[in-house]
């Protein structure tokens, strides 16, 4: 395994576009465990490595949380600012086929600088008509 710090973007575009269709389309099956959790491992990581940081806390349970975004670092109990939502919305974020503003209740923002994560999105853009895979 690659140590934390580093990502492969190509290992990560690989990994969204076994998922691209189940994000694209409404009722497409959803892809066996180890496939998704690929895909939300290493977009999240992506995050981290773009957003180097522990101001914010990115949790995508049961697979993933990073500590990204520069600025005051957390160290005991409870993060004050913590980004939480599952899987298909992580990646639909990561991806640009949702925005942070359009996500609702599906994520849960908390602290004041939560909102910040949206500045690093999409990591790997998969617009409607992307066909990259």
């Amino acid at each position: 395994m690659a140590a934390r710090g580093s990502v492969d973007p190509e290992k990560t575009r690989a990994a969204v576009g076994l998922v691209a269709d189940w994000l694209r389309e409404p009722g497409h099956p959803e892809p066996d465990r180890a496939t998704l959790a690929d895909a939300v491992r290493l977009t999240a990581r992506t995050l981290a490595a773009v957003a180097p940081g522990a101001s914010v806390e990115v949790r995508v349970p049961p697979f993933v949380a990073v500590q990204c975004i520069a600025g005051p670092r957390h160290t005991r109990g409870n993060p004050p600012n913590v980004v939480e939502t599952d899987a298909r919305t992580w990646l639909l974020l990561a991806t640009g086929l949702l925005g942070l503003d359009g996500a609702g209740a599906a994520v849960q923002l908390s602290g004041s600088r939560a909102p910040e994560v949206a500045r690093w999105l999409p990591l790997v853009p998969l617009g409607p008509g992307d066909q990259r895979k």
